[in-house]
């Protein structure tokens, strides 16, 4: 098939140049009209000069196969196509617009190629399916359920809360641990600075002393020493102990042990479960909502809760709902999820209000999250400043008790 360049004005009228397929340039033409640019001009390019231009295109089918897309990103693209769909816009349209907006090249690819296969017969959900690392089960899920239901602009709608209020939730676990990394980098610095520059050359002053040092300045010195003479052992046991870890931990059996230790953590381990209920109610909720059935609801959940424990939960709750048994007893049968979360599902199935009820206990749970990671915060600042406070201390006391024994043998 022939291969033409072409540059083109876009919607908001910025020239743009590309290469593309098509069967003449009437058809060229028609294929960019389609994806809302119109062309300035087009030319035949040779095999040689297409296979150059579409190197860049080349490595964007690449990623968009392989690579991921920000959540952020996907949120926006989201929000957006759903307000078009919501506006009359057909899908195929409203699809060439917003791979024509969107800027992660990644995205842009990848809708651009979902719209032709859109164009040419095939279901938006099926066409989503060549993308699974930027589309989800979860995201394609909803969109088959909205296609069939013929509601697919209000699923894209429910589609766009979801991910931004993942979005919403991880930026708020990011921007709390901001200040908790920023001072264990500075506190790690402050320790390496002393070690690596200043206690070598106290230790040379105090070599010349003729004296016996008191015990805590032979254990910084011997500290230093060590670190200083044997830091690339301590890189390897370090690496060795890493790697010996992420393979354990790889396993079935590790990765199960590892998310039990993890909900068994004193504070932390409360706020692991908090993240993960949120995450099981609202997933549930808005696929249930979608009209996703129960039963492929539940297999696409156990896997956004990212906790081997809850995910075994909810299994064994999927197969015997499969058995024609409520859903809250076998959750509640788990001991897993707390009982407030429980009682609320079975009062939601008893009113017929499931739906509704995990919205709400997903919504208590976000500001449970944000209430909990707040007070992590607010404990784990003053512990870093003690220990940060306490190893300086440590090695002033260190370094002046030799030398007001060397001045008071003075006087």
């Amino acid at each position: 098939m022939p291969v033409y360049s072409y540059t083109a004005l876009n919607s908001k009228g910025k020239s743009v140049k590309g290469i593309l397929d098509a069967e003449n340039a009437k058809a060229a033409k028609a294929k960019l009209r389609q994806d809302s640019l119109f062309p300035t001009d087009i030319r035949e390019v040779s095999e040689e000069k297409a296979m150059r231009g579409k190197g860049l295109s080349m490595e964007i089918d690449f990623k968009a196969m392989r690579g991921k897309v920000k959540l952020q990103d996907l949120a926006m693209a989201v929000r957006q196509l759903a307000t078009l769909t919501g506006a009359g816009i057909p899908l195929v349209s409203a699809l060439g617009a917003l791979s024509n907006q969107v800027e992660d090249v990644v995205l842009k690819k990848a809708l651009s190629q979902v719209r032709e296969k859109v164009n040419e017969g095939s279901g938006f959900a099926n066409a989503l399916k060549d993308f699974p690392k930027i589309f989800s089960p979860l995201f394609i899920n909803m969109v088959n359920a909205g296609e069939n239901s013929g509601t697919l602009d209000l699923v894209l709608g429910r589609l766009a809360d979801f991910t931004e209020s993942q979005v919403e939730m991880r930026n708020r676990i990011r921007s709390a641990m901001v200040y908790p990394i920023m001072m264990a980098i500075i506190g790690s610095g402050i320790v390496a600075y002393l070690v690596a520059f200043v206690i070598p050359k106290i230790s040379l002053i105090f070599e010349g002393m003729h004296k016996a040092l008191p015990a805590v300045t032979l254990a910084l010195l011997g500290f230093s020493h060590f670190l200083g003479s044997y830091w690339y052992l301590i890189l390897i046991f370090l690496g060795g102990v890493t790697y010996l870890f992420r393979r354990w931990k790889a396993t079935e059996k590790g990765h199960l042990r590892f998310d039990q230790f993890m909900l068994k953590v004193p504070i932390f381990g409360v706020l692991v479960l908090k993240i993960a209920v949120s995450r099981f109610t609202r997933t549930l909720a808005t696929l249930l909502k979608s009209g996703v059935p129960i039963m492929s609801a539940m297999e696409i959940v156990k896997n956004v809760v990212a906790n081997k424990v809850l995910e075994k939960a909810i299994e064994t709750a999927r197969e015997n709902v499969k058995e024609g048994e409520a859903i809250g007893k076998p959750l509640e049968r788990s001991g897993v999820f707390p009982p407030v979360v429980i009682h609320m599902i079975t009062v939601g199935e008893q009113t017929g209000e499931l739906e509704n009820m995990l919205f709400r206990v997903a919504d208590a749970y976000d500001s449970e999250v944000q209430t909990t990671i707040n007070g992590l915060t607010s404990i784990f600042e003053p512990i870093m400043l003690l220990v940060m406070a306490g190893f300086v201390g440590f090695t002033v006391i260190a370094i002046m008790l030799p030398i007001m024994d060397m001045t008071s043998g003075l006087h």
